[in-house]
């Protein structure tokens, strides 16, 4: 039952680090926007390359992220494959 509790709660925690990292690189870029067109009085179109660059950011922390699941799914897959004990294997 316990076991069940601390899945749940790894996975909350996996899902909210997502969140926040896919979220980061597109606030930043919107902010660098926002700041260069109070600063420098930049038109309102430079918020369109930066939301552009921030989606790319964004992309590639999913894609490293679908590595990493990916990654730590074959791990496991082969940890569990090593585990079974057969009649004529002892450990």
């Amino acid at each position: 039952m316990f076991k069940k509790y601390t899945d749940i709660f790894q996975h909350l925690a996996m899902l909210t680090q997502l969140g926040l990292s896919f979220i980061t690189p597109l606030l930043i870029c919107v902010g660098i926007c926002a700041y260069l067109t109070s600063r420098f009085n930049f038109g309102g179109w430079i918020f369109i390359p930066g939301f552009f660059f921030g989606l790319g950011g964004s992309s590639m922390v999913l894609y490293k992220f679908y590595l990493s699941c990916n990654e730590k799914e074959k791990k496991d897959k082969k940890e569990n494959k090593d585990r079974r004990i057969g009649f004529n294997r002892h450990v």
